[in-house]
């Protein structure tokens, strides 16, 4: 299990291949990214924030919790923060079970739970100034299925 907090964008493409060329035991694979979108059409940037120390320990527990509820093999999360543009990835999910259910099952509990309880503040950037990104119920309501 890895779990990676970084500035820097990542590269799907390779982090993809390595995850799931280092796993000869495993029956299935799921991945999933997150992009920084545009609803409204004007969003120049995205902020995030986060606490280093508080942030890892969150994102590790997160993942431990997946790998021994589904059986996993192995599972990868990376977490930006800093300043990203309309397009750029925010996040990966990877999750390696031996059958496809667990997998799938897996990422989505990661996903659900890192928009929910991931310990990070987004902030959006507009022409018409900068707002906080508040906490949506539909976002919430999907914690209940867990």
């Amino acid at each position: 299990m890895r779990v990676i907090v970084q500035e820097a964008p990542f590269d799907f493409g390779a982090e993809a291949a390595a995850f799931a060329s280092a796993r000869h035991d495993m029956g299935a694979i799921v991945t999933f990214t997150g992009i920084v979108r545009d609803n409204a059409g004007g969003l120049s940037a995205m902020e995030i924030e986060h606490y280093p120390g508080m942030t890892t320990k969150a994102l590790e527990k997160i993942a431990a919790e997946a790998v021994s509820r589904w059986s996993l093999g192995d599972a990868l999360v990376i977490h930006r923060h800093g300043r990203m543009a309309p397009g750029e990835m925010i996040m990966m999910v990877a999750t390696a079970a031996p059958h496809r259910a667990d997998a799938f099952a897996a990422a989505e509990y990661l996903m659900d739970y890192l928009k929910s309880r991931a310990p990070f503040w987004k902030k959006e950037i507009g022409a018409d100034g900068a707002e906080w990104v508040a906490a949506k119920d539909a976002d919430e309501a999907a914690l209940e299925r867990w």
